[in-house]
């Protein structure tokens, strides 16, 4: 049975942070975005990369460290931002850290 919607009720409880890791999990996909849940343990990161689509990302839960291109900024729960295709940047978790990636094909 298909459904027209996706729901979570609860996405800081998605993933489970490992100890000394970062643990990501698919909560959708279609031919128009991908949603992906992260968990950062403290001290974890992404490192510098770029993504060939446009992405949005949410931090859930925790505090952290992100940059993009050559500015960098402290974000905790709440804190949103939205990317453009090709634009370099890197996450870094300065306590356990929750976050939700939407990339946008």
């Amino acid at each position: 049975m298909s459904t027209d919607y996706s729901f979570f009720q609860n996405l800081a409880t998605e993933v489970v942070i490992p100890k000394d890791g970062i643990l990501s999990r698919t909560l959708y996909s279609d031919a128009k975005l991908k949603a992906i849940i992260f968990g950062f343990d403290t001290g974890q990161e992404l490192s510098k990369h770029t993504a060939a689509s446009a992405a949005i990302i949410h931090i859930v839960k925790g505090e952290g460290h992100l940059t993009f291109g050559d500015v960098s900024t402290d974000v905790s729960a709440g804190a949103w931002v939205h990317m453009q295709p090709r634009l370099e940047h890197s996450v870094f978790a300065t306590t356990p850290l929750t976050m939700l990636l939407i990339m946008i094909n």
